[in-house]
């Protein structure tokens, strides 16, 4: 069964239990439920859902990929396919895909997410889509694998790094807190 926007609720409200000072930076995205819009489509331009995976070793250093689109250092993830259930479940999928390391090897820490994160994207006149949002669902993840084969339609490299280089904040800090 596909995402349901009910789940993509019910995630942001258990979210919003554990990190209730967020109400406010993620109205956006419970307003878009309200409305009707369908969060899964990457064709919701209002903004839709992604979901992201932290990959952390045993030594505690967090999995970078360089994503060949936007030319930059992120975390692991993208869009939401049809055959996905969870948020989660998507992204270890897109975990898998970008970076070959197998779903048996890899353990989620928990089915909520550690972070949800609203980030614009550029337009991308060859894909048709205008500047956009993404409301990316973060979840952390452990293993003692490497990295496979890369999936190199979207990935030039990968890189473990410490934790503390992640560049947003309070992700950063979740990470810091949760591997301690």
């Amino acid at each position: 069964m596909p995402i349901t926007a009910e789940h993509i609720r019910e995630t942001v409200a258990d979210y919003l239990d554990t990190h209730p000072e967020e109400k406010g930076r993620l109205a956006p995205v419970l307003d878009l439920l309200d409305a009707g819009a369908d969060l899964t489509s990457r064709k919701e331009f209002g903004g839709h859902a992604t979901a992201g995976a932290i990959l952390a070793d045993p030594a505690g250093r967090v999995l970078h990929i360089r994503h060949l689109a936007l030319d930059r250092w992120l975390l692991p993830g993208g869009h939401l396919e049809a055959d996905d259930s969870r948020l989660v479940d998507a992204a270890q999928r897109e975990l898998t895909e970008e970076t070959g390391i197998p779903a048996s090897v890899v353990v989620p820490a928990g089915l909520r997410p550690l972070h949800i994160d609203m980030h614009p994207i550029p337009a991308n006149g060859a894909k048709g889509e205008p500047e956009h949002q993404h409301i990316d669902f973060r979840f952390l993840f452990r293993t003692s694998a490497d990295v496979g084969e890369l999936q190199t339609e979207e990935v030039t490299a990968a890189a473990w790094r410490d934790s503390d280089t992640i560049a947003d904040e309070t992700l950063r800090n979740r990470v810091m807190q949760a591997l301690r």
